[in-house]
């Protein structure tokens, strides 16, 4: 399958919808939502960052596998018209993020959070890569609400320039191969999680949605 930046962004968007709504099939869940993986983690004995972290090492672990084999099944099955195996690990990867975001307290409905949680998805590179883009991450947060600080057209700027990027390192050369993801977002390979890639993009979801900074 050809990629462009419109079959990318369709993706992004087609992954963060499963991410934080989950999906059924004929009464049977396929895919776990955002707020589901919050909810396993949120333990009030301990602090947001503490269950954030826990939750990125769980995604970091091999028991994390069997969650991508599940996701790459399901997108098989529903993402037509759309590379599954990219889908896929969109999903994984956002679904960590917007869960992350939940037990900060936002809700990852809102178009600023899908932004910033594609943001995220640029891992270790996400500072310079919002830098180079004239955005700015700082204290634009107010109880627990991203202020409206940054306007509809530049989230549009920023999701797709988080599309080209992933063109650009995929380039336009048929099937998506999963190894291909290092160079991307330097992330997923095989069937889970590369862990350092993984604890970058989590790293970037904590100073953001924990810390209200990059």
């Amino acid at each position: 399958m050809e990629l462009n930046t419109s079959l990318v962004n369709k993706a992004l968007q087609y992954a963060y919808d499963k991410a934080i709504n989950g999906c059924e099939v004929n009464g049977i869940r396929l895919l776990d939502s955002a707020a589901d993986l919050a909810m396993s983690y949120n333990n009030p004995n301990r602090t947001v960052r503490q269950n954030a972290t826990s939750l990125i090492n769980w995604q970091c672990s091999k028991s994390a596998a069997s969650g991508f084999a599940t996701a790459f099944g399901g997108f098989a099955v529903m993402a037509v018209g759309l590379p599954a195996n990219l889908t896929s690990v969109l999903y994984v990867q956002l679904r960590m993020i917007a869960a992350i975001a939940i037990l900060a307290g936002y809700d990852p409905h809102d178009d600023q959070v899908q932004t910033y949680a594609y943001i995220c998805l640029t891992g270790s590179s996400a500072h310079e890569f919002v830098k180079n883009l004239g955005v700015k991450i700082g204290e634009a947060y107010a109880n627990k609400t991203i202020q409206k600080k940054i306007s509809g057209e530049m989230l549009k700027k920023i999701n797709q320039a988080v599309g080209n990027r992933i063109v650009t390192k995929f380039g336009n050369k048929g099937v998506v191969n999963l190894g291909k993801m290092v160079p991307v977002f330097g992330a997923l390979i095989g069937a889970g999680a590369d862990a350092l890639s993984t604890k970058a993009i989590g790293s970037i979801a904590k100073k953001i949605f924990i810390d209200g900074k990059m």
